[in-house]
């Protein structure tokens, strides 16, 4: 399965372009993405997608109790030998931080 569709990618990309028009202004996007590893309780909730279109930034749980904001790059994960997969019935209804906030 592909992790990122064209859709996603755009999306991702959207967000990130709209993020940067005024760094000053921080705008809370809703998840676009949601990727999880099947058998480690690991889970990213992906809003923006950089430039290089590996870096993503969102809400990063890796199953440790410290779940954090930040950016992930998939080609480390893959380096890792991790298995990572998409949730594709995943619709966000509501904003990053209110995610956060329930963790």
């Amino acid at each position: 399965m592909k992790l990122l569709t064209k859709v996603i990618t755009r999306k991702l990309r959207a967000n990130s372009i709209a993020s940067a028009v005024d760094p000053e202004v921080t705008i809370d996007h809703k998840p676009v993405l949601k990727l999880f590893t099947p058998f480690g309780g690991a889970t990213w909730l992906f809003t923006e997608l950089g430039d290089d279109l590996d870096t993503r930034f969102g809400y990063c749980d890796l199953g440790t109790g410290y779940p954090e904001l930040g950016t992930a790059s998939l080609s480390e994960f893959r380096q890792l030998g991790r298995r990572i997969e998409r949730d594709r019935g995943f619709v966000a209804d509501k904003t990053l931080s209110e995610y956060a906030k329930e963790n």
